[in-house]
């Protein structure tokens, strides 16, 4: 998938949605924390960008989840679900 026309910006949208979830979430996010962050933040993002968030969000739900209650940085959480080539 991250080989396919417009994976380079499939990744930059990830790794912008995750931006804005983690600073959503704040800095020790608990799950609660980061599901809120996860529907604020992809409304954040105004209506093209915000349904691919949500599909997104919807798909990667607890790897994204996860990896900001680990503290990973968006980057490695893209890397990690495929989107971003490491």
């Amino acid at each position: 998938d991250s080989v396919a026309p417009g994976g380079r910006m499939k990744c930059r949208l990830c790794t912008k949605v995750l931006k804005k979830i983690q600073a959503l979430a704040g800095d020790d996010p608990d799950e609660s924390a980061v599901q809120a962050a996860l529907k604020k933040g992809c409304r954040a993002l105004g209506r093209t960008a915000g349904k691919q968030c949500q599909r997104l969000v919807s798909k990667y739900q607890e790897q994204i989840s996860e990896g900001l209650q680990n503290g990973d940085m968006p980057e490695d959480i893209c890397a990690a679900i495929g989107i971003c080539s490491s």
